[in-house]
């Protein structure tokens, strides 16, 4: 690989890093509260399982970006990175995915299920909400791009022209 690319690929998984951390400290901090009827209501992630396994995988993605920033695309664990690639991309999609239809659901509501939207009584837990999704998005498709990358890097010795 050469050095341009490895200078690329090294900003991805910066950028990746950044992006996951960024998603998983602006979930964490996200919270506010509403007064209804005298009663107050407070939001905050950890009051939804969706919200919670989003914040362990994007907490999970960015300990892995930081461990896969120092292994060299020479050694014998490069294969083992670009497996580790996918899992991570997997993880990021499904949570980034269950964490969207929960916020959803805090913005539209549901008459069916006769669900009330909350996002106008809580605005700035809804904002930091939307925030965190899409860093963890950003976050997705830099993973998809170090994933296309990589396979070309470790499948490249087998293409002939």
């Amino acid at each position: 690989m050469t050095k341009g690319w490895r200078i690329f690929t090294s900003s991805l998984r910066l950028l990746a890093l950044v992006a996951t951390l960024t998603a998983t400290i602006i979930m964490v901090t996200s919270h506010d509260s509403a007064e209804v009827l005298n009663l107050t209501f407070k939001a905050k992630y950890s009051n939804e399982s969706a919200f919670k396994y989003f914040v362990i995988a994007e907490a999970v993605a960015s300990g892995y970006s930081l461990i896969a920033l120092f292994v060299s695309s020479k050694s014998l664990l490069w294969r083992l990175v670009v497996i580790l690639d996918v899992i991570i991309t997997i993880l990021l999609t499904s949570s980034v995915s269950a964490a969207l239809a929960i916020a959803h659901v805090g913005k539209k509501g549901n008459s069916h299920a006769g669900w009330l939207p909350i996002c106008g009584q809580v605005p700035k837990f809804c904002n930091q909400v939307t925030g965190s999704l899409i860093a963890a998005f950003i976050a997705a498709i830099v993973y998809l791009v170090l994933i296309l990358y990589s396979l070309r890097t470790v499948l490249s010795p087998l293409i002939t022209v």
